[in-house]
This record gives structure tokens, sequence and C-alpha cells, in this order.
């Protein structure tokens, strides 16, 4: 799929998950470089994909959905390393979210059709939410045309409810 940076084309590999398909198990890296999947977090979640935490559209997103997180397990996934999505979680004060990164492969961003091919950020994921019920289905599934910009929150916290 095509994305843009700035009005630039990237493209993504793969497919996003479609709304009521199982989400795409996982192996993540958490803060303490354990190895976590989906199964890890039961209950209603929101999957928050990014470029990288230490952006400013990123951390206002992320800031934005700490305040909504709190009847559903909120996830952020990049390439950042544990220490430092960790990091800005304490340093922002973002208790509700989990921070996981693709630091040893990538197959989950191409699993949720999220890995950037190209561009000046290849390798890293595009901005994306998906909303993933207690039965692990899809139930809202964005990919933000533009990487810059910020998703439709309300649409995927209503997604949730």
């Amino acid at each position: 799929m095509e994305v843009t940076l700035k009005g630039n084309v990237c493209n993504t590999m793969g497919t996003l998950p479609k709304i009521g398909n199982n989400a795409p198990d996982f192996k993540l890296v958490d803060k303490d470089l354990r190895e976590r999947n989906l199964g890890d977090f039961p209950g209603k979640k929101l999957i928050a994909t990014v470029p990288s935490l230490d952006t400013g559209v990123c951390l206002t997103s992320a800031k934005n959905l700490n305040e909504k997180g709190q009847n559903f397990t909120l996830i952020y996934v990049s390439a950042d390393l544990p220490f430092a999505g960790s990091r800005i979680c304490m340093v922002e004060k973002l208790d509700n979210i989990h921070t996981l990164s693709m630091m040893r492969n990538k197959d989950f961003a191409v699993d949720y059709g999220v890995l950037l091919i190209d561009g000046p950020l290849e390798g890293l994921c595009a901005r994306a939410i998906f909303v993933i019920d207690e039965n692990n289905k899809i139930l809202y599934s964005e990919l933000v045309n533009e990487i810059s910009a910020e998703p439709n929150y309300e649409a995927a916290i209503s997604a949730i409810s």
C-alpha cells in the first residue's frame, strides 16, 4: 500500500488485517528484553504502530491514547530499542502504554501491513492503529495515509466500546 511522508510516496509491505479476522500473533521485545506475543495481553487491545516514539507526532499520539487507555491494553510498536521506549514513557508519564520493539525481526510489521519498504523511513513501521477484542479479532484497522499525521482516535476508541 502507499502512504506519504510530507507528501512523498512511500510503500508498505504486507496487508492490513481485515476487520473480523484473527489478529496475527507476533514476537516482539519488551523493556526487559523478553519476547512477548499477542497472548501475553488478554482482553481488549489497541495496537499503535509508529516509526519512533521519539518523534513529535508519535509522542503526541501516545499522550492522547495514554489518556484514553483505561479500559483496554495500549501497545505501542516501533523499531526503537526497548530502553528508549521505556525511557520516553517514564519521562512523559505514559503509564498506560506497553512499548514493544521489533528490534529482533520485522515479521510483525509485514504481518500487519505496516513495514515501510522505501523512502527515508525504510525498515520502520508506518503509522497505524489496530483495535483487537478479547478473542483476538480485529475490530478496527487504520493505516494513516500521511505518516506525519495523527490517526483517527475517535474511531479507534469507539471500536473498543
